[in-house]
């Protein structure tokens, strides 16, 4: 393996650009599709964005969620196509064509031509396509550009067709006079979905108004309220609710009289008491709406009650017209009708209608025959303005003449009150206009015959998470109208409907081939400006004209809703594919789609086979900025996605988002230090125990010894330390976690498991077996060492593969040069499975060893005791016998190495060194007991000890008839100090059924192994501060600088061994130190632990035994001096690998003047300086 640099200096970002470079050259993509081609098939479905903007970070969490699934399933055996999609059609499209060209209004397009504005709209739909695939490829995602998918592709809409030929032949398209929420900036009808994207908190004006009743003896008038000014020009009826009691009152200081609903006589204004009052037809002031309105009964004190009747009674009385636009309809119009709709919770109990703006009016109009279907009159067009007819406001938009229509009604003296209020009103999503409800033709999918069928689709499909399956689109199929799918514009897949001058003849076009056949024309375009000229002859004669295609379009939706089966060219192409592999296995979106994309899927393929589109879904939530609020450009309140993957790498960015509330459908605030914080708790620490690996292997080629091969997975199963064991079986743990939690689509448990696994490796696997891996306990003990922390970066590189493609790509490649018949890239690798056994006992022994540890430092903590401090006891209470023998056993070196302890003591009594109170967990019990929290609380806080320790050997308890577990009751211990010692000489923490103990006391015998261990803390330390590589030899002396230098020489006698073994060599007296040696670094350190010294960091230097060399010269000192120059001048890690090489012996044979000598080791001369020591200490 080749070295690598240390963490600070490595760069994530510039490592996954030469990654990106790597895959680019071995075609990795494509080279893993050709290597699948065979494998079962994992349909895919990926939803098609607009290309008219740029990708935000709502995209990166889709398309990771995406590239993950389907990284894993390729890795699990599947072949996975994946083929970029482009929403090319619609709104989007010719809202920026509109701003480009200056265009408000339908018949600028028109003048201008559908074709050139069509083929303006065809020049823009790729406009960001090169940005987008530079982002989706940055982020690391596979996916298939070239043969990407469009929705304006001629065999993309001649599957559209298909598609509405299907469901007009089931009897499932019809075309009708609906009153639908219409957008007036982008001058079409909305869906009831689209509808629900954009709602505005706004204010609007609120006016009442009276209609007097012709021929009322009392010269009443009926009083209406409307939050649409705008539509009473239209006003053809009043409409009551039969069941409701209405009431006559005159006004006592006005004289008018009104008729409004019982119960709604609140509503009505108090009027004070005028000098003058002009009637009933009188312009009297009225209030406005900051005027508080009086009770019901309060009022009464200025009204007199003269009739009460019910609302039936009052149906067909007429009333006079506000307007005079539509008296062509007074025969049947201007008249009283009653239907439930009329509530009692706003207004008067008495509703204006205008049938062409109101779904309900027009319902209401058309069955009471105030008019009919076929002489509406739609006031305003199609760009939200007055049509002529309405004489006093022709040409004006709706919206700006309320104020005017207002004044009008003033002026007529039937204004009774106005005001304005605030409320949630709908924008349009595209134009963020206000829309209007407006009477519009068109063509509509019968969604409500088969609401029973969606529903039953709905059951058939998986979703994460499953309450949005189960609430919120459930509802909103349960809710489910006739869909309108067609659009009175120009840019999108035309309606394949022709149709007769006089309607009678309707011909559907299921195919090119079928339109070319009737029309006798060749077809290489779908849009408008292309077929819009094509006729077919009537089947029925010359002499009844030719069919002609209806001008409409479809809604963009309608033509996404078809993707599963357009973007393959079903069924005219691939048609076993798809039937073979239909409803596709996966599709992933944000929670928007619920009632955009994943609706019309549900729809289509429901009313096309009875089925759903798809089998499986994750739901994403939204990613909101920082502040909370939506991500915005002119806000400027979040960092470019480019920004931060330069920062801090996709991989980084890629894990943050998903391991987030976002992936659970909840909102995530996003943070730039958050994706820092990945690195530094993530991709750091992993990172560091590659690191670790790489420097030990090379290290054993520094040595002299056989490179590093890892020994076989199998083998290392039968290792004999425990720690081997325990990451072993962790590791299988996680591939059989990853797996299970994979298979259910749940990516927010699969992260959080794998980054603490990561955790794990890091800081207990490598931290606590740095001596064996460092190759302190032996060459074999070294490389069974090495070779389990290579498995396991190995697998675990292999599992975090689909989540950060990159990082574990870089580990690979690096790994796989010691290990023969690898694959080339990670990412043609299977997913790991479980082999061999997992040993759950040890891996929860590692975990309460882990606790314990915790435990014990925060007691040092408390007390101000440093790590560097050596304590004389610990005690460990637990009722697990296995448990204690684990940790008193195996797991014992770890606990004392790692918590500076010298002895370790198990206990299963639970009662000797702590007393135990039980206490309810009310916040868990709080909701479920309910009035019986009290009684159950005060019985658990009345257990006694061994009542307790049954309930937690038993798991649980039955307390006033309610079964209690462990989850329900907190057992808290209580220490109880032993006698005769204070809580500052014995201190315990406590954590569930554990405990630890710790004997604080000062012990002398303690000190000089404190003392050492402050000496080796120091000398670590130089060396990072020297820049030393851990591989780096060096030799390292100790000068006292005290008077009395016997204390320090003490220390270093009698911790010798654990110096030595600390720190890897001798630690040296300075006075060894050759006049030769190179000092690579010096600190001197005063009053540590009473002591002051100076430490020495040096090059290994030689040790010449100059009196055995002159032996070999024959006692010639002059050859001596020029031996021991030549082997001073040589690399010392060369010399070294030559005395290897040959035993301990070298021939100099090459010194000019000095005749041929074989040097021995440790008998002419020594390769270090402790070399010599040890070896003179052997030798006493």
């Amino acid at each position: 393996m080749e070295e690598v640099c240390e963490g600070k200096e490595f760069s994530f970002p510039t490592q996954e650009e030469k990654i990106l470079s790597f895959w680019s050259e071995i075609k990795a993509f494509e080279t893993q599709l050709e290597r699948t081609k065979d494998l079962p098939e994992y349909i895919f479905y990926d939803g098609p964005p607009f290309a008219t903007g740029l990708p935000h970070y709502g995209h990166i969490l889709a398309g990771t969620i995406k590239d993950i699934v389907t990284r894993y399933q390729t890795m699990t055996g599947h072949h996975v196509t994946r083929r970029f999609g482009w929403d090319c059609h619609g709104l989007p499209v010719e809202a920026e064509i509109d701003k480009k060209l200056g265009i408000k209004r339908r018949d600028e397009v028109l003048k201008l031509g559908i074709d050139k504005y069509n083929e303006e709209c065809r020049g823009i739909v790729t406009r960001y396509v090169g940005e987008w695939e530079k982002v989706v490829v940055r982020v690391g995602r596979w996916i298939d550009f070239k043969n990407d998918y469009k929705t304006m592709d001629l065999k993309f809409m001649e599957s559209v067709w298909w598609v509405f030929s299907k469901l007009f032949e089931k009897g499932l398209v019809y075309k009708g006079f609906k009153v639908m929420p219409y957008s007036t900036g982008c001058k079409t009808v909305l869906s009831n979905f689209e509808v629900q994207q954009n709602y505005k908190d706004v204010p609007d004006p609120e006016i009442m108004v009276t209609f007097p009743i012709v021929d009322d003896p009392h010269n009443a008038a009926f009083v209406a309220w409307t939050t649409t000014p705008w539509t009473l020009p239209s006003n053809l009826a009043l409409c009551v609710n039969g069941n409701f009691d209405y009431i006559k009152v005159r006004n006592k200081y006005t004289g008018k009289v009104y008729v409004v609903a019982e119960c709604r006589l609140s509503a009505l204004p108090v009027e004070k008491p005028k000098s003058t009052a002009n009637g009933p037809a009188g312009g009297s002031k009225t209030s406005n709406s900051k005027t508080k309105s009086g009770k019901a009964e309060n009022l009464m004190d200025s009204y007199d009650l003269l009739e009460k009747v019910k609302g039936n009674e009052l149906v067909n009385k007429k009333y006079e017209p506000l307007f005079n636009y539509f008296m062509e309809f007074s025969d049947t119009a201007f008249r009283v009708v009653a239907d439930d709709y009329v509530t009692d919770d706003s207004g008067t109990g008495i509703v204006h209608c205008a049938p062409a703006f109101g779904e309900e009016d027009y319902r209401v109009c058309i069955g009471n025959q105030i008019l009919s279907k076929e002489n509406l009159i739609v006031a305003v067009d199609d760009d939200g303005c007055f049509i002529e007819k309405i004489t006093d406001f022709g040409g004006r938009y709706v919206k700006d003449a309320d104020k005017d229509i207002i004044e009008a009604v003033k002026a007529k003296g039937r204004l009774v009150k106005s005001g304005s209020f605030m409320h949630s009103y709908p924008f349009c999503w595209r134009s963020d206009t206000p829309l209007i409800y407006r009477a519009v033709p068109s063509w509509f999918i019968r969604v409500e015959e088969i609401k029973e069928q969606l529903l039953e689709s709905n059951k058939q499909t998986y979703w994460v998470p499953d309450y949005v399956k189960e609430k919120r689109f459930h509802n909103w199929l349960e809710n489910a109208r006739d869909w309108a799918v067609s659009r009175s514009r120009f840019w999108g897949t035309p309606l394949p409907v022709w149709m007769s001058d006089d309607g009678e003849e309707v011909i559907v076009m299921d195919s090119i081939a079928k339109l070319e056949k009737l029309s006798g024309v060749k077809v290489f375009d779908l849009h408008r400006h292309n077929i819009d000229h094509i006729t077919i002859p009537s089947s029925r004669g010359p002499e009844f004209g030719v069919l002609r295609r209806v001008e409409d379009v479809f809604d963009c939706w309608f033509e996404s809703g078809s993707m599963p089966y357009a973007y393959i060219h079903y069924p005219f192409e691939n048609v076993e594919l798809f039937e073979k592999n239909f409803p596709g296995h996966f599709v992933a979106e944000g929670l928007d789609q619920t009632r955009g994309w994943f609706y019309t899927l549900m729809v289509l393929s429901t009313a096309l086979f009875g089925k759903p589109a798809f089998r499986n879904l994750i739901c994403n939530g939204l990613v909101l900025a920082e502040d909370g609020k939506k991500m915005s450009k002119s806000l400027k309140n979040y960092p470019s996605p480019m920004e931060v993957i330069n920062d801090y790498g996709a991989d980084a960015l890629r894990l943050y988002l998903i391991n987030s509330p976002v992936v659970r459908a909840e909102t995530l605030r996003f943070k730039k230090e958050g994706v820092f914080s990945v690195v530094k708790d993530v991709f750091l620490p992993w990172y560091n125990a590659y690191r670790f690996l790489v420097q030990n292997a090379k290290r054993l080629e520094v040595e002299g010894l056989a490179p590093f091969t890892p020994i076989d997975a199998g083998t290392l199963q039968n290792s004999s330390n425990v720690l081997d064991q325990w990451i072993n079986s962790a590791t299988q743990s996680l591939v059989h976690f990853v797996h299970q939690e994979m298979n259910a689509y749940r990516l927010y448990t699969v992260v959080p498991y794998l980054l603490k696994f990561l955790d794990n490796l890091t800081n207990i696997y490598v931290r606590f077996n740095r001596k064996r891996l460092k190759g302190r306990t032996g060459e074999e003990d070294c490389r069974t060492a090495l070779s389990t922390l290579y498995n396991v970066l190995l697998i675990s590189c292999k599992v975090m593969a689909p989540f950060t493609p990159f990082f574990s790509e870089g580990l690979y490649q690096n790994m796989r040069r010691v290990c023969t018949g690898s694959e080339e890239s990670i990412h043609y690798c299977s997913f790991p499975q479980v082999e061999g056994e997992r040993n759950e006992r040890i891996e929860q022994s590692v975990a309460r060893m882990m606790t314990i540890i915790d435990l014990a430092r925060n007691i040092r903590e408390r007390h101000n005791k440093p790590l560097k401090s050596p304590l004389r006891e610990m005690i460990v209470v637990h009722p697990d016998v296995d448990f204690l023998d684990d940790i008193a056993g195996k797991l014992k070196e770890y606990v004392l190495e790692e918590l500076n302890v010298r002895s370790l003591i198990p206990c299963n009594d639970t009662l000797k060194y702590a007393s135990l109170r039980a206490e309810p967990e009310f916040s868990v019990l709080g909701k479920r007991l309910g009035k019986s929290m009290g009684v159950v609380a005060k019985e658990v806080k009345a257990m006694s000890q061994i009542d307790i320790l049954e309930f937690e050997k038993a798991g649980e308890v039955t307390i006033a008839s309610h079964c209690l577990k462990l989850s329900d009751i907190k057992v808290v211990r209580e220490f109880k100090c032993p006698d005769g010692l204070t809580d500052r000489e014995v201190d315990a923490a406590g954590d569930g059924d554990v405990l630890v103990i710790l004997d604080l006391r000062l012990d002398e015998s303690l000190y000089e192994a404190g003392v050492a261990r402050e000496v080796v803390n120091r000398i670590q330390k130089l060396r990072k501060k020297t820049g030393l590589e851990p591989t780096d030899a060096v030799e390292v002396y100790f000068e006292s600088l005290d008077e009395d230098k016997s204390i320090s020489q003490q220390v270093l006698n009698s911790q010798e061994l654990y110096i030595r073994d600390a720190i890897g060599s001798p630690l040296l007296s300075s006075t060894f130190m050759p006049p030769h040696a190179v000092i690579l670094g010096e600190e001197s350190f005063h009053d540590i632990s009473k002591l002051s010294f100076t430490i020495y960091l040096a090059r290994p230097a030689l040790v010449f035994k100059s009196d055995a060399i002159l032996s070999l010269y024959g006692g010639n000192t002059k050859s001596v001096h020029g031996l021991e120059t030549y082997l001073l001048s040589r690399d010392h890690s060369n010399l070294k690998s030559e005395f290897q090489l040959g035993d301990g012996k070298i021939t100099v044979d090459t010194v000019e003047g000095l005749p041929a000598v074989n040097v021995v080791l440790g008998e002419h001369v020594f390769l270090t300086v402790g070399d010599s020591v040890l070896s003179t200490k052997g030798g006493r």
